[in-house]
């Protein structure tokens, strides 16, 4: 093998000073040049030959895991595919890998008879629910085709496998239970060599990654999202960097909002034992079993549809409650406008890592679920953390973050999220104007000491949708407050924090709090709609010390008041000259919350009620875009 040429040497300087880093080539005995990795501008390059398709080597296999899920006596075995490039065997080539797991691979059932019946009363059981039959599954000797054509072709291999209980990978489908963090910990532990892979499900033949470098890289979507988070929270050795994009961090916050049952946007009528029944498509003689155990028992004794609250069960498939295991640099991703992975689900784990010092950046964009980094944010991410290239990701801007109207490949970059500029401004509630038959019309929502000292009353309707109560001039079934029309833009940025004082003619009811774009639209600059935010809250979780997590509430008094405050979801939206800031209370969300019968009072104490809304600029910046009219 011979060293490079001085001519050699000075072209590969020349490059490395254009800006591209050139991994020295080397020579075979017979003098072929072997393929390397290139990388320029912190990015690895595409490398025409890994970007041969025939040339990749594809393997399918079983790696055994740590756990026992279907109770047959056996380690269960998750299925795993990879694709590499064939460098790997005809070179010797060593590769990192990008890794995506998911239950959806190989098929699910998503027939909507079969989510709960939302019509029922508040504190009461649930209609019976008729379990969903298995999925018709849909099966892959390779599972996925998904990364390969972006990754392959720059050098890394990808590994997909399937989470337990779908597809060809036993045990039992668990959503979010330990077992679903521990099987992509085995497939890592495989590419490290500290877990056994196999060519069958229950051979002995074994596979080894004597091509894997051992540092690996998670991406995914959605419950795909879920999963890398999940996979670093068991602090797995070789898991260097993850991608979440729209992940579920928490099946609570999922299922349930400030102690009410809250259904994920899209999916009126899920609960965690839908989402069970939704990907369970591994065919097996464990079905039964895992049915008994899983979805009839530990789901059905833990997942409360009748209060709501936080609980033990809960607990163990909230990932905030084990991030402190997690070393992965992070690149989160999420939409402010996703209404079925909601924001907070990425900002909780985003602050928890910050506070412990993992590395982490942000992207978020205007639009709803889904919706991964540009290619360039990912590759430099995978490129620092897998290849080991210092390409200064460290000091780049913490939050990208897509603006009004613009492209999703172009964000906009900030320090951080929220905006280091941005300060709470509370905001206070004037009496609406009262109508014939209980209507009211817009109140005001400015920025003076104190509100109104007034009561005013809404009476619940799902018949009616939050849109439709927005856009109403007067309404019986809402209450809004409405800033005056801004002079200057309004960059909110950050959580806005809502305090209701609130009374019902009945010991239950759901809260629920709209920020919204007044006049209202249903579309326009990247959005849906003129949605801001949202929040809901349980009213009898009004004493429970973090309300975001309560373990329990009581049945309220009828007509007594109660003070509860609680946060909305996080944001970052410029509120543009020309618009209102809208605040608006109603109590059943026909979208998102149970349905019960028209009709239940909430009287809301204007006195007690207000608004904390984080505004880049603060107070100053609030009074110059109301005009200077509020003190």
């Amino acid at each position: 093998m011979s060293s490079l040429s001085a001519t050699a040497r000075h072209a590969a300087m020349a490059l490395m000073i254009a800006g591209i880093i050139l991994a020295p080539k080397t020579y075979d005995a017979i003098g072929q040049n072997r393929a390397q990795h290139v990388f320029a501008d912190g990015e690895a390059q595409i490398v025409p030959a890994f970007e041969d398709k025939g040339s990749w080597i594809r393997e399918e296999l079983w790696v055994e895991t740590e756990f026992d899920s279907d109770g047959d006596g056996d380690l269960d075995r998750v299925h795993v595919a990879v694709t590499r490039p064939g460098q790997t065997e005809s070179e010797g080539l060593k590769v990192p890998v990008v890794y995506g797991s998911s239950p959806y691979y190989s098929g699910t059932s998503g027939a909507r008879q079969y989510l709960w019946d939302v019509r029922q009363e508040l504190g009461e059981p649930s209609p019976t629910r008729t379990n969903q039959p298995a999925p018709n599954r849909r099966t892959r000797p390779f599972i996925s085709d998904g990364f390969t054509e972006t990754w392959v072709p720059r050098g890394f291999a990808v590994v997909h496998s399937e989470s337990p209980g779908t597809g060809l990978s036993e045990g039992c489908p668990t959503v979010g239970g330990i077992n679903e963090s521990l099987a992509p910990k085995a497939v890592i532990d495989w590419l490290n060599g500290r877990a056994a892979g196999y060519t069958s499900v229950d051979g002995d033949e074994r596979v080894y990654a004597d091509w894997s470098t051992g540092k690996v890289g998670m991406t995914g979507t959605s419950y795909n999202g879920t999963l890398p988070l999940a996979a670093a929270t068991t602090g797995v050795d070789g898991l260097e960097a993850i991608i979440p994009v729209a992940p579920n961090t928490s099946y609570y916050h999922y299922y349930r909002s400030n102690g009410l049952v809250r259904h994920p946007g899209g999916w009126l009528g899920e609960d965690i034992d839908f989402l069970y029944d939704f990907i369970h498509s591994q065919e097996s003689d464990r079905r039964d079993y895992c049915n008994a155990t899983i979805r009839d028992g530990e789901m059905a004794a833990g997942r409360d549809r009748i209060t709501g609250d936080y609980n033990d069960f809960w607990a163990g498939r909230d990932y905030l409650n084990v991030v402190d295991n997690v070393r992965a640099a992070t690149l989160m991703a999420h939409a402010f406008n996703d209404w079925n992975v909601v924001p907070e689900h990425s900002w909780r784990i985003s602050e928890a890592l910050k506070e412990n010092g993992v590395p982490v950046q942000m992207y978020y964009h205007q639009g709803g679920h889904g919706g991964q980094p540009p290619l360039t944010l990912m590759n430099r991410w995978f490129t620092r953390y897998l290849f080991g290239i210092e390409n200064d990701v460290e000091n780049d801007p913490k939050a990208w973050i897509v603006r009004e109207g613009d492209e999703r490949d172009n964000p906009t970059p900030y320090a951080d999220y929220p905006n280091p500029e941005s300060e709470p401004v509370s905001l206070r509630l004037q009496a609406a104007p009262e109508g014939p038959g209980g209507m009211t019309g817009v109140g005001g929502l400015n920025m003076g000491a104190s509100g109104d000292s007034e009561t005013q009353r809404l009476v619940d309707n799902v018949s009616f949708d939050g849109g439709a109560l927005a856009e109403a001039e007067w309404a019986t079934h809402r209450l809004i407050y409405a800033t005056p029309e801004l002079e200057q833009d309004v960059h909110i940025s950050g959580t806005p924090t809502v305090t209701v004082r609130v009374a019902a003619n009945k010991p239950a009811a759901n809260l629920s709090v709209w920020l919204v774009e007044l006049p209202w639209s249903d579309g326009g600059r990247g959005r849906p709609n003129s949605v801001i935010t949202r929040g809901w809250a349980d009213p009898q979780n009004h004493a429970a010390p973090n309300i975001e997590s309560p373990r329990g509430g009581e049945p309220m008094v009828p007509g007594q008041f109660y003070e509860v405050t609680f946060k909305l979801q996080p944001d970052d939206q410029i509120v543009p000259a020309g618009k209102q800031i809208g605040l608006m209370i109603f109590s059943s969300d026909r979208d998102f919350t149970l349905w019960p019968e028209p009709g239940t009072e909430l009287s809301i104490d204007l006195g007690g009620t207000s608004l904390s809304l984080p505004v880049v600029g603060g107070n100053g910046a609030m009074r110059a875009a109301l005009g200077n009219s509020e003190s």
